[in-house]
């Protein structure tokens, strides 16, 4: 049985070869730490050693997530570098700000862990959009955990993931909307300037804390949308995905209207993304260009000509599914992505950026196989 508590001193190299890696997860109470907790309860490769929490410090893991079995119910923590020293991992599910603090503390104690952070502090390039977005200080740039995002110069993200010790795991729905619209982006078989995307949300994506507009009476039977007018914080991370997925620069007009929609399930995204096709682009087109970035993606489907996924077909599973048509009439593109927020777009994505930096396969501890019904 694992201690309940971090050890005072580092791992050495002996013990490297001898055990699993050791991860600890900051802020295991709330729904992405505790999604993150849920995929590494089956992961064959790494050993959970320590949680931490907030507010929720001092309780057992089963008082405030009595559906993750460990194997062990451990104590959550104080979050503090020294409860996170002699740690091979440490995935960082905190709001954005507090993230980046721990996180500059953590890498000036010790250089060489591998740290994921589910917060939006590492994922932008530019300081200007951080401070537009986000009105704090930037954090600075990690490397993006979006293995399949393909790149301009014809690799894809996982190369860049495979020697990275901190790793920025992508936004939910930046995840839904950018592997959409990448590959036809790059073929210029749509109108870059002119791009839109409505998003359907689940709850979870909100987060666990007790607000109003978050209450069952509040949120059953509506949908309510939000951040509208190009106000929400993952406008600037979609549309820094296209650019290094194109060599579009800033001024090429690069331009996203981006509508979330929070509507009455627990999980889930159906990103509803349209733009005007340039000359003669056909169906076929669309799903010739998605087929070639992602036919040999283990966690991409693309669907048929016709088919268009729902969110309760990857509800539970590391998957993107993408459907695709032209409308001839209107010389519109309509594709429509489905994840699920918490696990494609959050903790499955970390465990499988983790997979790649650890030199473990990519798919191990993840799955493809939704939760139905």
């Amino acid at each position: 049985m694992a201690s309940e508590t971090a050890p005072t001193t580092g791992p050495t190299d002996t013990d490297a070869q001898t055990r699993r890696p050791r991860v600890a997860v900051v802020g295991a109470s709330g729904y992405a730490g505790g999604e993150t907790l849920r995929l590494l309860s089956g992961h064959p490769g790494v050993e959970v050693a320590t949680v931490t929490a907030h507010s929720s410090a001092g309780k057992r893991l089963s008082e405030v997530a009595p559906h993750i079995d460990l194997g062990h119910d451990p104590v959550l923590q104080e979050t503090s570098v020294e409860t996170l020293s002699g740690h091979d991992v440490v995935v960082l599910a905190l709001p954005h700000g507090e993230s980046g603090r721990i996180a500059a503390a953590l890498r000036e104690e010790y250089p060489d862990v591998l740290v994921l952070d589910l917060a939006a502090d590492h994922r932008l390039e530019s300081a200007e959009d951080w401070a537009e977005y986000y009105r704090s200080e930037h954090s600075g740039t990690w490397t993006y955990g979006m293995p399949e995002l393909p790149l301009a110069d014809g690799t894809r993200q996982r190369e860049l993931l495979r020697t990275a010790r901190e790793i920025a795991v992508p936004g939910c729905n930046a995840t839904a909307v950018s592997l959409a619209l990448a590959p036809l982006v790059r073929k210029g078989l749509i109108d870059h300037q002119v791009l839109n995307a409505v998003l359907p949300v689940g709850y979870s994506g909100a987060g666990r804390s007790a607000k109003q507009h978050l209450l069952f009476s509040e949120a059953s039977g509506t949908a309510a949308p939000y951040a509208v007018g190009g106000s929400h914080r993952h406008v600037p991370e979609v549309l820094q995905n296209l650019r290094r997925a194109s060599g579009l620069t800033r001024e090429d007009g690069l331009r996203l209207t981006f509508t979330p929609v929070l509507v009455p399930i627990s999980r889930g995204i159906l990103a509803v993304c349209t733009a005007p096709v340039t000359d003669g682009t056909t169906t076929e087109d669309l799903l010739a260009a998605l087929n070639e970035d992602y036919g040999d993606e283990h966690f991409v489907t693309v669907l048929p000509e016709g088919v268009f996924p729902a969110t309760g077909e990857v509800t539970g599973a590391n998957t993107i599914r993408i459907g695709a048509a032209v409308d001839r009439h209107s010389g519109q593109a309509t594709v429509i992505s489905a994840i699920d927020n918490l696990v494609k777009g959050t903790a499955g994505a970390a465990l499988q950026s983790m997979n790649l930096a650890l030199g473990l396969p990519e798919t191990v501890g993840l799955t493809r196989t939704a939760l139905a019904p």
